[in-house]
């Protein structure tokens, strides 16, 4: 599949959105790193688990290290590989022609775990407890919106909010390792209080345009 044909196929599966500026650039390096991973017969959900493994490794190892030093810099190294795997497993699954409700399935659950895993980096970095906590909820709670909505027949929201899931994921990624490079600062709490505060603004935005659609 050529990269015109795959942003056709990506802009179908997300309600018709258009892939232009950054995300048409993010989207065709994805492509071309898919195109030899689906045609090595590599399944997508194989990207799937394994980016779920690494961000689950990633909350392990903040919480085992703590704030600061090569733990939290290795936890900010798979979060950022994980992300990268996020975007790469349904690359090959529309690339391979493999796409299916089973791997979309699949893709979300693992969402929902990276997405607590983050906030697990965070608090293991040195966020408070009820902030990590917060930050995490609110995620999980705009994601459910989502959910709820394309099951009563909403096929596209309308809206990319301020805290999709790359966002979330590079302020987790970045919270940890600055933690270990400027060590002074308490970057895992500021992380974990503008994912929260973003958060907030998000559901808001999630849930006005789902108003406006039911």
């Amino acid at each position: 599949m050529d990269r015109d044909s795959y942003l056709r196929r990506w802009s179908s599966l997300h309600g018709g959105a258009h892939a232009g500026g950054l995300v048409r650039g993010w989207l065709t390096a994805v492509h071309a790193v898919a195109r030899p991973l689906a045609a090595a017969g590599l399944a997508p959900a194989a990207v799937t688990l394994t980016g779920l493994a690494l961000a689950v490794l990633a909350a392990v190892a903040a919480v085992a290290g703590g704030r600061g030093g090569g733990a939290a810099v290795a936890a900010g190294a798979l979060l950022v590989a994980a992300g990268l795997l996020d975007s790469l497993d349904g690359a090959v699954a529309v690339v391979s022609g493999r796409t299916s409700d089973r791997g979309a399935l699949l893709d979300a659950v693992a969402d929902r775990v990276g997405d607590a895993a983050c906030a697990l980096v965070l608090w293991g970095c040195g966020a408070p407890a009820w902030l990590a906590l917060t930050a995490g909820g609110l995620a999980q709670l705009q994601e459910y919106l989502r959910a709820r909505a394309q099951g009563l027949g909403v096929a596209d929201v309308g809206v990319v909010s301020v805290a999709e899931r790359p966002v979330r994921l590079a302020i987790a990624a970045a919270g940890a390792v600055a933690t270990a490079v400027v060590a002074w600062l308490d970057w895992a709490t500021l992380g974990a209080g503008v994912w929260a505060v973003l958060g907030l603004i998000g559901f808001v935005q999630v849930a006005g345009a789902l108003g406006r659609r039911l």
